[in-house]
């Protein structure tokens, strides 16, 4: 048993709400949410009503969960639909009253570095450097080292975006979908202009929503099981195959997909969009795909800290 006190991580992303209860040893409580509260960001500016009471629901229920663990120390960050939201503050106000602590705003850069630290704990240096990759619903988070990040990057393209931006038909056009990867890949030649090592990884590792919920798809889970995921490779012809086969169905044909969270059914290919163009651009045959991710960074610092 782990003699340090649990720490709670909350993180209120672009499309879901996550909690992480961790003592860095036996609990390990984690639970989430789609709540979309950047659903329509790109159009008003706002965060949408309906995400943020989605939110308050969740929070509600997260509380509960934190109360029970004993936990005494609290982290939460929001990412990038509240770093684009004229009116976050309509989503900070209530949850630090419900909480009794203030959220705070993560930049894209801190997003990366935490997201790395918690992507490759546990994995053996001499696989390194990696690419940890953290395709969100707003920004996608591109960050490289060994034993720390050394470089990161925060990238505006991300499911709900693209999906918004490109994919209006229901199935999606082929102009839509090449157009979206196409979008993808520009930034990557910015990225290769500017932070060429990133492409020059030794291992990818995938993190957060969509790669799971791609490998989900690709195993066949009727459940979704954190210790099956953690850690599957997923090959670059298992992601286009997954790709292709969501890209052609609707929205309610996509539901019946096992592994498949269905509130994730229309961002899903935009999603995939985004892997399959990484993949892509920098030749890579594997992904190696991780249940610990930004939470486990944010929550190893702070149980240092305590």
């Amino acid at each position: 048993m782990s003699d340090k006190r649990p720490v709670a991580i909350l993180d209120f992303g672009t499309n879901t709400t996550r909690l992480l209860i961790s003592d860095g040893d036996a609990i390990d409580v984690r639970d989430h949410r789609i709540t979309g509260i950047g659903r329509g960001l790109g159009r008003t500016g706002r965060l949408n009503e309906g995400g943020i009471e989605k939110v308050l629901d969740a929070v509600t229920d997260f509380n509960s969960l934190i109360e029970e663990n004993g936990v005494k120390e609290i982290r939460a960050v929001a990412t990038s639909a509240a770093r684009d939201a004229s009116n976050r503050d309509d989503l900070f106000k209530p949850v630090s009253k419900i909480l009794s602590h203030e959220v705070e705003l993560l930049s894209g850069e801190e997003e990366a570095r935490y997201g790395f630290l918690g992507a490759t704990r546990g994995l053996a240096s001499g696989d390194g450097p990696f690419l940890v990759l953290d395709i969100g619903g707003g920004s996608t988070e591109f960050s490289y080292g060994t034993d720390s990040p050394e470089m990161y990057r925060s990238v505006d393209i991300g499911s709900v975006r693209f999906t918004e931006q490109f994919l209006i038909s229901d199935p999606p056009k082929p102009e839509e979908l090449s157009g979206a990867i196409q979008v993808a890949r520009l930034h990557l030649d910015d990225i290769d202009r500017e932070q060429a090592l990133m492409g020059r990884a030794n291992s990818l590792v995938g993190v957060a929503g969509t790669i799971t919920t791609i490998a989900a798809i690709e195993i066949g889970l009727e459940h979704y099981d954190p210790l099956v995921i953690d850690g599957f490779v997923l090959t670059r012809k298992a992601a286009e195959d997954v790709f292709r086969t969501l890209a052609t169905e609707s929205v309610e044909q996509r539901k019946h997909n096992p592994g498949l969270e269905a509130a994730r059914a229309d961002v899903i290919v935009a999603g995939c969009c985004i892997l399959v163009a990484v993949m892509r651009h920098w030749d890579l045959g594997e992904c190696l795909v991780r249940e610990s991710d930004l939470l486990d960074g944010l929550a190893a610092e702070l149980l240092e800290l305590g």
